[in-house]
């Protein structure tokens, strides 16, 4: 939807390198890491097809474009304390993933910030964190 796989992909965060990130801080509970990997990739594909998880990532990648990337001297390039839309924007692709829980789970993704996650800029960290949290959630409480 919206084009958003190839938009990702332009800018490094491929399904392979969201695999790796959401793997990295992957907690078995049932589920081999392969198993569990799978299953966060049928989860990850499945909300890219949502409208809204698509929207959102789409809002993210323009207000990164327009504010971060397009300006030589950003107001934003340090990720500042006092820019909270980038974090709202991933708080809310996790919660229409998954729920409340993901909010939680955003939340450790978004602090360490493994793998692509660490590469992005201040908007698309968040997004990304978001959907990957979003989906690690939804395979930690449905198991699937």
């Amino acid at each position: 939807m919206f084009e958003i796989m190839e938009r990702l992909d332009e800018l490094g965060a491929d399904i392979d390198a969201m695999l790796d990130a959401g793997m990295e801080l992957y907690v078995p509970h049932g589920l081999s890491h392969e198993e569990g990997r799978l299953v966060l990739e049928k989860n990850i594909r499945h909300a890219l097809n949502d409208p809204n998880v698509s929207a959102l990532l789409l809002g993210a990648i323009l207000l990164e474009e327009e504010l971060y990337s397009k300006r030589e001297y950003s107001e934003i390039a340090d990720d500042p304390v006092f820019l909270l839309a980038d974090e709202i924007i991933g708080m809310a692709i996790a919660e229409i993933i998954a729920g409340t829980y993901a909010r939680f789970e955003f939340t450790r993704y978004d602090q360490s910030k493994p793998g692509i996650l660490s590469l992005l800029g201040p908007f698309m960290d968040d997004a990304v964190a978001g959907l990957i949290a979003g989906c690690t959630s939804k395979l930690y409480s449905d198991g699937q």
